[in-house]
C-alpha cells in the first residue's frame, strides 16, 4: 500500500512539473514579460515613445483604448501583415481587454522574432480598476 502511494505521489509530482505554462516559461528567458498595468503607464506616459499595441477588436478599441496604441487586432486575418510594420528590435507593449488575447499576441509576436515584449497582466479592466487614464 505504501508503495502505490509513494508511486501516486510521485506521478503527481511528475504531472505537476510537465505542466508548465509555456508564457512563464518564456518569460523567465526574458523575452515576454508579464507587467503591471502601472509599469505601463509609466512607459506610455514616459519620455520614450514606446509600441503600444491593443490587440482587441477596432470596435472595442474606437469605445477606449490607451494613450498612443495602435490596433492591430489579434483575431484577425491580417495581424501577422500589420505586425511587420513594427520594429522586432525595439521593445512592444501588448495588451487586451483582460489578458488572455495579448498573451496569444505576445507568443505570436515572439514566433515572429520580436525580441522584447510587454504583456500588460490584466488587460484594460485592471487598467481602468487601477483607475489610469484612457482615450476615446
Amino acid at each position: 500500500m505504501k508503495k502505490i502511494l509513494l508511486l501516486g505521489a510521485l506521478v503527481l509530482l511528475l504531472a505537476f512539473q510537465s505542466c508548465k505554462d509555456y508564457s512563464k516559461d518564456v518569460a523567465n528567458k526574458g523575452e515576454i514579460e508579464l507587467i503591471s498595468p502601472q509599469q505601463v503607464y509609466d512607459a506610455v506616459y514616459g519620455e520614450d515613445t514606446v509600441q503600444l499595441v491593443d490587440v482587441r477588436t477596432p470596435k472595442e478599441y474606437k469605445k477606449s483604448h490607451l494613450k498612443g496604441a495602435q490596433n492591430i487586432c489579434v483575431t484577425s486575418d491580417d495581424f501577422k501583415e500589420k505586425v511587420k510594420t513594427l520594429d522586432k528590435n525595439k521593445p512592444v507593449y501588448v495588451y487586451c481587454n483582460q489578458g488572455l488575447g495579448s498573451r496569444q499576441a505576445a507568443l505570436r509576436l515572439k514566433e515572429m522574432g520580436f525580441t522584447k515584449i510587454y504583456d500588460m497582466d490584466g488587460g484594460l479592466l485592471m487598467w481602468k480598476d487601477r483607475k489610469l487614464e484612457v482615450s476615446k
